[in-house]
């Protein structure tokens, strides 16, 4: 009797919507997944967003219009940060670039000037001298260049592939909300406007 009671309970658990899970908060609205040993974070105040993205990733690029928009939906609400990361042909040195640039409190300029230089000027963003022009529009330091090329951040790039891995990035870009809610342009056939409005309806769902 108590096999066939456990049996049931636990087919009664599975039937349970995916939202049920994320941290204990069945408010959560859209699609999404939870990331395995990580936990939900909120402090009632301030909504973390990590979005996982490629300088070599048309979709992230569309998507770079949108984070806007969504920060705009909640004035001081939400907190963005971008991991970089890059796989197959890429290099990254595009990456290591962009984390000596935010650390000069750029990193927004240059993540811009590098796509623009990507889709727009349809230049080699991996090779070096493409970089350290772009820095010297951007005023960056004068030892960008050095710090670039001795591979200053190649080990900080090195851990954003390892920490795309922790929370199972497959595609690019991916947002990774409140510690443990993993979203991608996947669920939405890969239509980047229907993925703004799922982020969006996400974090609305956390902060109400």
């Amino acid at each position: 009797m108590r096999l066939k009671m456990l049996v049931s309970a636990l087919f009664l658990l599975a039937l349970l919507p995916l939202s049920a899970f994320a941290a204990g908060n069945s408010s959560l609205k859209g699609s999404y997944a939870t990331v395995p040993g990580q936990d939900f974070k909120y402090d009632g105040k301030t909504v973390e967003v990590v979005e996982f993205m490629s300088f070599y990733c048309d979709h992230c690029y569309e998507f770079e219009k949108s984070i806007p928009v969504i920060m705009g939906n909640f004035p001081k609400k939400v907190k963005w940060s971008i991991v970089p990361i890059y796989w197959g042909q890429g290099s990254s040195k595009p990456g290591e670039a962009y984390f000596l640039a935010r650390d000069a409190g750029k990193g927004d300029q240059m993540a811009k000037a590098i796509f623009h230089a990507n889709f727009i000027e349809k230049k080699d963003i991996g090779d070096i001298a493409t970089l350290e022009s772009i820095a010297a529009k951007l005023g960056m330091p004068f030892d960008f260049s050095r710090r670039l090329r001795s591979g200053e951040k190649a080990a900080e790039a090195s851990r954003a592939l390892e920490m795309a891995g922790v929370y199972r990035i497959e595609e690019t870009p991916s947002l990774v909300i409140a510690g443990n809610i993993l979203t991608n342009p996947h669920a939405s056939g890969h239509d980047i406007a229907s993925f703004r409005d799922n982020a969006i309806t996400i974090i609305k769902s956390i902060v109400e």
